[in-house]
């Protein structure tokens, strides 16, 4: 209850009408003023005061006027006799109310674990629906500090069956692999990374560096995020875990198990522990798969930047500019024409400064656009084989790329060709067989094409790839749209954007996996179209949904129930949240 009340307010809400002036006749003194009190609290807050403290001071002075009793006379009412259960008892009987029940606070609870705590994680509003579920079904709500113990209850039920019912979708290989994270062996914990152990569990080292973000853009962090992203698919975690709860109830999760210390995950009990490293680990999975696809394209633009750079620093050392070459000129043509007859070193040089002079003159005009794309390409290609390429085979492993926008596919059919060369050394061959079927167009530039196919028409691997990584980047840089991932056979679309999150084994941004796979308004079409379902919104999104619509509604209508109530009972009291409709379970995903 607010304790500030303008003058305005408290004739609107703490007026006594003459119902109210009717059950108040047979009373007097300190009785008649806290009957009167407790009967407009009950009006406005459909519960009683925990205490003389929480009623307005200013709702006292005015409503004391009302029963022409002095103010004062509300610190004698007394609070823990009979007299005030039945002035309780009065005022609900006047507006239909009930006392609530100890059946009443477990149902509540069981709803609470069943309804809400799936789609809601914050307990103020957990207990504000208990307070709303009350007066909708008109049983007077347990004083907050009982309600607070309610919703902890609740909350902690809903925890005990997430966790069961996640802990029975994992397998047995699965489950000790997760244990492994946090198992407190300095054996496991000293293993080589190139040892099996240390792919399938990895123990507590592995499970800081699941934890950390990748380092500076360079070949080392990016095959780091490899090797991490698959550390993470060996745990063989199911692809539809958590596909029937919230986004944002596994988000807490994975923020809770990152919180923790690996002994303080040891320590817990089974289920929770091993609902905790799941959660992380699957979020993980597509944090690591975002993470390595923003590095793919920073790498792609710092191999570009560092050849340019080095190719302007090569230049400006072998380069001198010349100033006033159009002067140099004239005085070149002047003196061939005095003397047509003399050598250029007698005649010539003496006028522009000497040999060296009209050296550099040459090597500036030589310095023109064509030759220096052609030595960025040149450096590009040297970098490329002797330590860039490194990273090739294992993006491609780490990474199923999908698209269905027709401008890509150029750049899809060369992936899948380098896919099928990548076990094929360069020494063996550094050209793609003549019988393959190259895309060029799409894929390599026109002032690329020199250098990518020779004079007999075979096409280069070293500058080809180059080539496709490039294309590649400016196709899944963001703001593209068409692009989408597979992880365990679930298929998700995607725009990629910089504030996206990652499935897997491409991009997917938070907001894109609102929509349905095959709604019209998404660029990309899901290949087997979506599951069957009364909304295209996710379960748990519409029954949220219902709740604070419903909460809404009630907020709107608790300041003076009377008047409301003359309307019509569902302008004051909250329509419950029920499962029915928004409730039946959907997905946004195919399978």
């Amino acid at each position: 209850m607010r304790q500030d009340w303008e003058p305005e307010d408290l004739i609107e809400v703490w007026t006594l009408l003459e119902d109210d002036m009717k059950k108040v006749r047979n009373k007097s003194g300190a009785t008649r003023l806290g009957f009167a009190l407790l009967l407009k609290f009950f009006e406005v807050e459909a519960r009683f005061p925990e205490s003389a403290k929480e009623m307005p001071a200013a709702a006292v002075e005015y409503v004391a006027q009302q029963v022409k009793v002095p103010g004062g006379a509300w610190a004698d009412y007394d609070w823990q006799g009979d007299r005030i259960k039945r002035h309780r008892k009065e005022i609900r009987e006047a507006y239909g109310f009930r006392a609530n029940t100890e059946e009443d606070q477990e149902r509540l609870a069981e709803w609470l674990a069943a309804e809400l705590c799936p789609v809601e994680l914050s307990r103020e509003r957990l207990a504000a629906a208990v307070v709303a579920r009350c007066r909708n079904d008109r049983i007077e709500p347990p004083a907050p500090g009982r309600v607070g113990r309610l919703v902890g209850k609740a909350v902690k039920d809903f925890e005990a069956r997430f966790c069961r019912s996640r802990v029975e979708w994992i397998s047995h290989a699965t489950r000790s692999r997760l244990e492994d994270l946090v198992a407190g062996s300095e054996d496991e914990t000293g293993e080589g990374a190139d040892g099996e152990g240390a792919v399938s569990g990895g123990g507590r080292s592995h499970f800081a560096e699941l934890k950390a973000d990748p380092g500076a853009p360079g070949l080392e962090s990016l095959l780091a995020e490899v090797n991490k992203l698959q550390r993470v698919r060996q745990l063989a975690l199911p692809a539809d875990l958590f596909a029937d709860v919230s986004e944002k109830l596994v988000d807490a999760w994975r923020a809770r198990a990152s919180k923790e210390y690996p002994a303080n995950l040891e320590r817990m009990k089974p289920p929770r522990r091993l609902t905790l490293l799941a959660a992380l680990c699957h979020v993980r999975q597509t944090e690591i798969t975002d993470s390595l696809v923003d590095l793919f394209i920073q790498l792609v633009l710092k191999i570009n930047t560092r050849a340019e750079r080095k190719v302007d620093k090569e230049l400006n050392v072998e380069l001198k500019k010349i100033r006033g070459k159009e002067g140099m000129l004239l005085r070149v043509a002047e003196a061939a024409l005095s003397e047509p007859s003399g050598t250029v070193r007698r005649v010539i040089y003496p006028v522009v400064g000497g040999e060296r002079t009209l050296k550099a003159l040459a090597a500036e005009a030589a310095a023109n656009e064509a030759r220096y794309k052609a030595r960025v390409r040149t450096v590009l290609r040297s970098s490329y084989s002797a330590h860039w390429r490194r990273m090739l085979s294992p993006l491609l492993g780490a990474l199923e790329l999908k698209c269905n926008n027709t401008a890509y596919r150029p750049v899809m059919d060369a992936i899948d060709l380098l896919q099928r060369y990548l076990d094929q050394p360069l020494k063996e061959g550094a050209f793609f067989d003549s019988a393959e079927s190259v895309p060029l167009a799409g894929v390599v530039p026109e002032h690329w094409r020199a250098a990518v196919v020779d004079d007999k028409g075979r096409v280069e691997r070293i500058p080809y790839e180059l080539c496709v990584l490039v294309a590649l980047r400016d196709a899944v840089r963001p703001g593209r749209s068409g692009w989408w991932g597979r992880t365990g056979g679930v298929t998700r679309r995607t725009t990629y954007r910089r504030t996206s999150r990652t499935t897997g084994t491409c991009t997917t941004p938070r907001w894109a996996s609102r929509r349905m796979p095959g709604s019209s308004s998404s660029p990309c079409k899901a290949s087997s179209g979506p599951r069957s379902t009364a909304s295209s919104r996710p379960w748990w999104r519409a029954r949220r949904a219902a709740w604070r619509s419903s909460r809404s509604t009630a907020s709107r209508g608790f300041a003076s129930p009377r008047a409301a109530s003359r309307r019509s009972p569902r302008a004051w009291w909250p329509s419950r949240a029920r499962s029915s409709g928004a409730g039946a379970p959907s997905t946004c995903w195919t399978s």
